[in-house]
């Protein structure tokens, strides 16, 4: 937050200084405190009001732009059903159970192929980050499936695991296994030399060297990376069951795309934003538990 500054007279002649006093050094710049320094728990809690209320108005002014574009037929509401009409939809589907079993079918895939991957990626992370020569061995292999696009190994999968389950949980995991890796190894690298090296001269175990060093300086940044894997599990797999699944809100969205149910799949997509957004953020509150040492990375307002 930008504070006023104060110049005083800096000298006799038209502010140009006086260099001939013995104890006059230039002008001297005197910082008043604002009011982040003078009320920091108000301006605290004015800062935050306003971020909440710019989360709320923006999505909100967008969806009632929308429902009036629609309601004025600025645009076609049979290929852009308003958001209410979505909405009457969406409660009636739920109502009628027909919306649930597709949700559930969604939220297993996730979670199950989230903690596969999960686990995974941090294990061998960790091991790569830690041992040198584990790094030199695997990491050119690794770098070369990262670039492979994940949706081009579901025939893989497919081939493996047959139909059903198996080749939906499989991709999942790939995609947040190679999230969760690169964050984990990246951030044990990252670790500074001289925490280290502290471990060392207090003559700390490997085990001790892990507990006490590596994992509490490296475990925020890997939750990060956990974070944003969590998006794109539930993006990932959204493709995946629109290609090899008989059902799923990826399977409902396009399923309905091609019956011209655009109603159905503007619901589905909704479901699938919901989901992602409230995955992503039990993550987030998971990984503040989990380090209350680490700096916020959303949270009080920097001005």
């Amino acid at each position: 937050m930008s504070v006023p500054l104060e110049r005083p007279a800096t000298g006799p002649d038209h502010g140009r200084p006086d260099h001939h006093g013995p104890d006059h050094h230039g002008p001297v710049l005197v910082r008043r405190p604002g009011p982040q320094e003078l009320r920091p728990g108000r301006t605290h809690r004015r800062r935050r009001a306003l971020e909440l209320s710019l989360a709320v108005a923006v999505p909100l002014l967008l969806v009632l732009l929308w429902q009036l574009a629609a309601v004025r037929g600025w645009i076609d509401d049979r290929v852009y059903p308003a958001p209410s009409t979505v909405l009457a939809d969406g409660w009636d589907r739920a109502a009628a159970g027909e919306l649930w079993p597709d949700v559930r079918a969604t939220l297993k895939r996730v979670l199950g192929g989230y903690a596969l991957g999960t686990a995974a990626g941090y294990a061998l992370g960790l091991l790569m980050g830690s041992l040198a020569l584990v790094r030199a061995a695997l990491e050119p292999l690794l770098d070369a499936l990262y670039v492979v696009p994940k949706l081009a190994l579901l025939p893989v999968f497919l081939n493996m695991f047959g139909l059903g389950e198996g080749p939906q949980v499989a991709l999942v995991a790939t995609t947040v296994f190679f999230f969760v890796w690169i964050s984990t190894m990246a951030a044990v690298l990252a670790v500074p030399s001289g925490h280290r090296d502290a471990g060392r001269v207090f003559g700390a175990s490997p085990w001790q060297m892990f507990r006490h060093v590596l994992l509490p300086a490296s475990l925020p940044a890997v939750l990060v990376g956990a974070r944003i894997a969590a998006g794109v599990a539930v993006l990932v797999i959204v493709a995946s069951e629109q290609i090899a699944a008989g059902n799923g809100l990826g399977h409902l969205i396009f399923d309905s795309r091609a019956l011209f149910r655009n109603d159905v799949m503007f619901v589905g997509i909704v479901c699938v934003a919901v989901i992602g957004v409230v995955f992503s953020e039990l993550v987030r509150i998971v990984g503040r538990l989990l380090t209350p040492w680490a700096p916020r990375d959303r949270g009080r307002g920097q001005s």
